[in-house]
């Protein structure tokens, strides 16, 4: 059998991805000469790629627009891939693709990071497939009750069937809607859309925000936060820590099994990216 060393981040658009400099920094750091690169493959493509690869490979990073595709092409699923109907990472065991989803995993360390320690209301920034992510990221961390504000009113089914298989009181609404008192505001919204809304002085200074954009960095979003001194996290402490439980993936099967000496892991990841540690 080949040494699996080979691994890819896949999707399109693709040169932007921060993955290889994440992946490889972690590597590196535990030893492993492996190899991660970029791989552009259009939505519907993803199937014919797999069916050219060897034994030398041994997993896959997936990005937009190929998630539901990943998924699809599975024959074991973690319960959050299944849950969604989204995986973002593919790992080989023989004859057998494995999927996973470590999206949420990264977002709920994300929200973690802002040392949110109630769990009474939360307010979700945009209805898209993030956004369900997102829901599911706060449902585990332990909040029941959650706000959905979006620009387009209209398209809150997928996030309205989620919150009701998880239990969530979901409350949706336009983007405009007063956000009342909330113990964590996540925003879904591109960066690229500018400021959709100005929130109140005192909500800002209050109510920390997950800005889930990271590029541009800052969002005009976060810079509307920083101008009030509120606390914000952006969307690369989520794309670190879903790189690190991929990384746990790709070395143990396992995304739950904690990496050798794995604060150096993360602080060498942390560096690759340009996040102070």
């Amino acid at each position: 059998m080949d040494a699996q060393t080979r691994l890819a981040v896949v999707g399109s658009p693709i040169t932007h991805s921060k993955s290889p400099e994440l992946h490889l920094a972690a590597y590196e750091q535990l030893g492993l000469d492996w190899d991660y690169e970029r791989i552009e493959i259009q939505a519907g493509d993803l199937k014919s790629f797999l069916q050219t690869i060897d034994g030398s490979w041994l997993g896959l990073s997936v990005t937009m627009p190929l998630k539901q595709e990943a998924l699809a092409l599975t024959g074991w699923q973690d319960e959050t891939s299944s849950l969604l109907g989204v995986a973002n990472t593919l790992k080989f065991n023989g004859d057998e693709v494995r999927s996973f989803n470590t999206d949420v995993l990264g977002a709920q360390a994300a929200i973690t990071s802002l040392g949110v320690n109630r769990h009474n209301e939360a307010i979700i920034l945009g209805n898209g497939a993030t956004a369900s992510s997102v829901l599911l990221a706060l449902f585990r961390i332990g909040f029941r009750s959650v706000k959905a504000l979006a620009r387009s009113s209209s398209n809150f089914e997928a996030l309205e069937r989620l919150a009701e298989a998880l239990g969530v009181k979901l409350t949706t609404g336009p983007i405009e809607t007063d956000p009342g008192e909330a113990d964590v505001i996540v925003s879904t919204l591109p960066g690229t859309v500018g400021l959709v809304r100005s929130f109140p002085t005192s909500f800002r200074t209050q109510t920390p925000l997950f800005d889930v954009a990271y590029n541009p960095s800052p969002t005009p979003l976060a810079l509307h936060w920083r101008d009030a001194d509120g606390t914000v996290t952006t969307g690369l402490e989520m794309l670190l820590n879903q790189a690190l439980f991929q990384v746990r993936i790709f070395v143990a099967d396992d995304p739950d099994v904690e990496l050798a000496n794995e604060s150096d892991v993360l602080s060498a990841m942390r560096r690759a990216i340009g996040l102070a540690n």
